[in-house]
């Protein structure tokens, strides 16, 4: 007798942000920059840059 699971939603997120939140989320990006010279990977400005390319480019 566990919680029960939520369902997700089938359709695209709305915008990049909602995007990236799904990512901390999920934990593959981190909730907060570091602000190193060198973006590391879980670097959520990074992630929000790589999500709103991918919106322009599917506009």
């Amino acid at each position: 007798m566990g919680k029960k699971k939520k369902k997700a939603k089938k359709g695209p997120p709305r915008s990049p942000a909602d995007t990236v939140k799904k990512l901390m989320k999920a934990g593959k990006v981190k909730k907060k920059c570091c602000r190193s010279t060198s973006r590391c990977k879980k670097c959520p400005v990074l992630a929000l840059r790589k999500a709103k390319a991918q919106f322009a480019k599917a506009a």
